[in-house]
């Protein structure tokens, strides 16, 4: 198929979003059945793609039984998060209880679109009572996770808790900066604590039942099975996290690897626990980067032996995952220019014309979806092209070797989602590089 029956083929393929309430409805007729529906995102501060999630994922809670969201965020931040919805806390308001999220990029999750979910999120759990939770994948909260491990044990196992204070006061030789951790551990300058976040975690699950049965005489089984999953995943995060630290500096060793399967671990276990709480099958909608969401076997990192999220969840639950992708091909967005930095309103260039967000901006339509297992759009979608990734950095000036690289779209999601031109999202806390925004005369720019 040339260029120009392809563009006609998506164009009679496409589904349009005008904002209307059944603009989703034939994909959730197919993402109702599924356990695990993945949805990207082709920035990390990118508006439409989060308010498009969130009105998937309403849906998906409200009408077909999901139970939450599991999120590329960092498990103890989005605990408070998700003990929030749950009435669980005493924060004052939605904002108090993104209040965790200090790590850059803050923006990613105290962002408007963001609140906006998390306060509908506690509305419906406080309407109908059903489950609505918010739950955190990622890996980098070592310190802080070690810390909610011994917050457990001191209230649970106060004879328990030193022993566990003084194996994680290994961690603290280099810091509380975790690169330096791991730098000094793989050099020798520091002593390693891999034998002490992995015996930490061993006795703490050999310990369950001792710890159930303390923590359920004061406060019930339901709220002590609840707070023990939450430290028994802090333990296995601050075993991975010291895994991950001290791979960062070590040659052949894949930490993308290592923290995607650490996600999809997290994911299972999450599943698991919800599904004994609840009686039954517990789905869940995940938030992550289309980088994560997609299946790396349709990438060009395949060929390094990288794999992630999607892969790893198509390879476990087969046909019960869904995995959909989200793209633009001009506007702005919420990013830095070097990592740590301000979060800034930058202008995105418009996509290359050898990639697939260009080939999709002439179908002519502003916002459509597509189902990539439709026979036209398969034979539109053929063969590989670029595919642009931005994540918390964007580097117009270099932006070929950054954030492209060769994908091969029908095989890589199977819904893909276009937003022509697209704005940045409103983080909570504007600062005056952000409201200014990237001045025409220094377009394109970054680092």
């Amino acid at each position: 198929m040339n260029e120009m029956e392809a563009v006609a083929a998506l164009r009679s393929a496409a589904h349009p979003i005008v904002g209307a309430h059944d603009d989703y409805d034939a994909v959730l007729d197919d993402l109702k059945d599924a356990q695990f529906v993945l949805l990207g995102e082709a920035t990390h501060g990118t508006h439409e793609f989060y308010r498009e999630r969130a009105r998937i994922t309403r849906r998906l809670i409200t009408r077909h039984g999901f139970v939450g969201v599991a999120a590329e965020a960092d498990w103890p931040e989005a605990w408070r998060v998700h003990r929030y919805v749950n009435g669980r806390s005493a924060e004052r308001d939605t904002v108090d209880a993104l209040g965790d999220f200090e790590r850059f990029p803050a923006w990613m999750w105290r962002n408007a679109d963001v609140l906006d979910f998390v306060g509908w999120l506690r509305e419906h759990h406080e309407r109908h009572g059903g489950p609505a939770g918010f739950f955190g994948l990622d890996l980098y909260s070592l310190h802080r996770s070690a810390s909610a491990v011994i917050d457990y044990l001191t209230r649970v196992d106060p004879e328990a808790a030193p022993r566990a204070r003084e194996l994680y006061a290994c961690l603290d030789q280099a810091g509380v900066d975790p690169q330096k951790y791991g730098l000094g551990a793989v050099l020798g300058l520091t002593p390693s604590c891999e034998d002490a976040v992995v015996r930490i975690l061993s006795e703490l699950r050999t310990r369950r039942p001792a710890l159930l049965g303390k923590d359920s005489a004061e406060k019930g089984s339901a709220d002590a099975e609840e707070d023990f999953f939450y430290a028994e995943q802090n333990a296995r995060l601050a075993r991975d996290a010291e895994a991950y630290y001290r791979g960062m500096f070590r040659r052949r060793v894949n930490t993308w690897n290592l923290r995607d399967t650490h996600m999809v671990e997290t994911l299972a276990a999450l599943s698991a626990h919800l599904e004994r709480t609840l009686g039954r099958p517990a789905r869940l909608v995940v938030w992550a980067h289309n980088s994560h969401c997609g299946d790396a076997r349709a990438t060009a990192v395949a060929h390094h032996g990288e794999v992630n999220v999607g892969q790893l969840a198509r390879e476990r639950w087969g046909d019960k995952v869904r995995l959909v992708g989200f793209s633009t091909y001009s506007g702005t967005v919420t990013a830095a220019s070097s990592w740590g930095g301000p979060a800034e309103r930058k202008r995105v260039r418009p996509a290359r014309a050898d990639s697939w967000e260009a080939l999709l901006h002439r179908a002519g339509r502003p916002r459509f979806w597509i189902d990539t297992r439709d026979p036209r759009v398969r034979a539109a979608l053929h063969g590989e092209r670029l595919g642009r990734a931005i994540g918390v950095l964007y580097l117009p000036e270099t932006e070929r070797q950054s954030h492209y690289y060769e994908i091969r779209l029908a095989e890589q999601f199977d819904y893909v989602l276009h937003f022509d031109h697209t704005r940045a999202v409103e983080p909570l806390e504007r600062n005056a590089t952000w409201e200014i925004g990237e001045l025409p005369e220094t377009f394109p720019s970054g680092l």
